[in-house]
């Protein structure tokens, strides 16, 4: 299954508790689009936001974000893991 990274450039008002709570909901609904979220990092400072997740396609993974929590990301990149 392709794994992807999608990056949210501005999200207002971001903390790593708020954050926390938000993959919490894409692990609640996941299942349901076929996605499986395995990792995010995040900076408080610039309010940018990292997921790493296998989806069945990019659309998959921005719609499960948007039913779990409404944070789109700005921009998905298919990507390959490395060592």
């Amino acid at each position: 299954m392709p794994l992807y990274l999608d990056i949210h450039r501005k999200v207002e008002g971001l903390t790593g508790d708020k954050l926390a709570q938000a993959h919490q909901k894409d692990l609640e609904m996941q299942d349901k689009r076929g996605v499986k979220f395995q990792k995010y990092w995040y900076n408080e400072d610039t309010g940018q936001a990292f997921c790493l997740y296998e989806a069945p396609n990019r659309e998959a993974g921005q719609e499960t974000h948007r039913e779990a929590h409404g944070l789109i990301a700005d921009e998905t990149i298919e990507v390959k893991e490395g060592m």
